[in-house]
Order: structure tokens, then sequence, then C-alpha cells
């Protein structure tokens, strides 16, 4: 079975190795998922930098080439509080970030804390 890798340089060479316009939403938005919730283990998966609760995934930076997706795995539970959280299906949903474009960093910590109190 592989297992996910998580170590630091595995996410510092993540962010080298993407396109500057990537970069800097991709840094955005990891700040602010982690400024909300520091005790996150952050993961290389899928080729998508990933968030985990003990154990549990939370979240996942994928991206895209016109845009960044902040996907969160129990979106469907905090949709109705957050209208911006776009997708169908029983429990994944993202938050569309276009490059070059500002990321609101409160609305992507307050999503982050929803999640993990979805969690229980």
């Amino acid at each position: 079975m592989r297992r996910p890798i998580h170590s630091v340089a595995l996410i510092n060479s993540f962010f080298e190795n993407l396109p500057a316009e990537q970069r800097e939403v991709a840094q955005s938005l990891q700040q602010a998922v982690m400024q909300a919730a520091q005790h996150l283990r952050q993961e290389v998966k899928w080729g998508n930098l990933c968030f985990q609760d003990n154990g549990e995934n939370i979240i996942a930076i994928v991206l895209h080439k016109a845009q960044a997706h902040l996907q969160v795995f129990n979106g469907a539970q905090l949709a109705p509080r957050f209208p911006q959280l776009e997708g169908t299906g029983r429990g994944m949903r993202l938050l569309k970030c276009r490059y070059r474009q500002p990321i609101d960093q409160t609305l992507v910590a307050a999503i982050t804390q929803a999640s993990i109190e979805a969690l229980g």
C-alpha cells in the first residue's frame, strides 16, 4: 500500500514546480487554511496539497489551467451556510479561485473551521 508523503521538502517542491500565477493562489490558500487551523497535517496526495485532521481529509488545493479549487471533502454539509461552494453529489464541494484575483482569506478560514467542526 502506498503512503502519501508529507515531508516539508515535498510540500516546498510542490510549490516550486508551479507556474507563478498558480503558486501565488496556492500559497494564499495554504496560508488561509493553516491560519484557521494550524494543527492540520499537510500532505501531497493525488498531485494536490491536502490537509488532514486526525487522518480525515478535510480540504485539498487542486490546480487547473484557468483556476484553482479549494476542495472541501465534507462540503455538502456546509453548502447551506456557504453558498459560494459549488458542486453536487453526496459529499464534496469546491470553492473556485481564479488566478490573478485576490483570495477571500476570511471565507477560506471560515470554511476550514466549519469543515473541521462538521467532523464532530
